[in-house]
């Protein structure tokens, strides 16, 4: 059997943890489309997707569409992407909807990378809303044909990442990591077997999908106390609030008129414990230090270590 032929669609947070393991198994997309450079940080430096460095690095063509709408790059996409006589399509964490048209012109469809069990966690963030909204039996990697609609498409392929209580929740760049390699060796297993007609194609049940959308800055807020830090419920809470936003602008709290960025937490005995935060217009600073200048005389735990 030879290796199936593809174009790669990718972008983050999966997208190298499943080119990684496509490639350990010798299995390498003859082209890679991912989002164009952008300005990044402060000095906006004009600056590649990782996606589009590791197909450098790899020697594999690049393309990358600021859209896919109009029928000028209708047009373009049709002409340059039959140049590459490939049997499929792959897409893992692509951030952009792909057009009927584009998967019509893939011959044997196209297979996306999806980080839950779905139909659970259906939408844009299903790794970091897992996290948030404590939900470890939604979390695994499945294979699926991609349709019109959101993360609806028939399934070919699903494994679930069992975590242990005692290491939940998962800081959320760590969970990107092993979710993207769990998805890329389950995709890697999965590309030739479908191509032999050997998979078995199930529809999802789709009375019990779940939904996340796109997280926002205003979803890593955290209403707390900084002078009286939370116990129980309540710490646990925050603490998943940290953890899935690490990498994302980080967990926040509102402290009399300003905005503090948590940069370092733990969760000691069902406490929250801050260990250096950053607030706005400030460099960042150990929370003992702030606490002692802004909480003198509260006479409530403060999550010190």
């Amino acid at each position: 059997m030879s290796n199936p032929s593809f174009i790669y669609f990718g972008g983050e947070p999966i997208g190298i943890p499943v080119l990684e393991e496509l490639a350990a198994n010798d299995l390498l997309p003859q082209l890679i489309i991912c989002s164009p450079d952008k300005p990044v940080g402060r000095k906006q430096v004009v600056t590649p997707p990782p996606v589009k460095v590791w197909a450098q690095q790899h020697a594999i063509d690049v393309w990358q569409p600021e859209t896919w709408r109009g029928d000028q790059i209708q047009a373009v996409a049709q002409a340059k992407l039959a140049a590459y006589e490939v049997d499929l399509y792959v897409v893992a964490a692509y951030n952009h909807i792909l057009p009927q048209w584009l998967i019509d012109l893939a011959p044997q469809g196209v297979i996306n990378v999806h980080p839950s069990l779905l139909p659970k966690l259906r939408g844009a963030s299903p790794i970091r809303t897992a996290i948030k909204d404590n939900l470890p039996a939604d979390i695994g990697a499945s294979i699926m044909l991609l349709d019109a609609e959101m993360d609806h498409g028939p399934l070919l392929a699903q494994e679930a990442l069992p975590i242990s209580d005692s290491k939940w929740p998962l800081p959320g760049p760590e969970l990107d990591e092993a979710l993207g390699h769990l998805g890329g060796a389950l995709l890697a297993d999965t590309l030739p077997r479908y191509l032999a007609g050997e998979i078995v194609v199930n529809e999802q049940d789709h009375h019990a999908a779940t939904y996340c959308s796109r997280l926002t800055k205003a979803d890593s807020q955290l209403e707390l106390d900084p002078c009286a830090l939370p116990r129980g419920e309540a710490a646990r809470h925050a603490w998943r609030v940290i953890n899935a936003f690490i990498g994302m602008g980080d967990a926040w709290f509102e402290y009399r008129g300003t905005r503090i960025k948590i940069n370092e937490a733990q969760l000691v005995n069902d406490q929250l414990r801050l260990v250096t935060i950053t607030p706005a217009g400030k460099p960042p600073q150990s929370f003992s230090t702030w606490h002692q200048a802004n909480c003198t005389g509260s006479n409530t735990h403060s999550g010190l270590l």
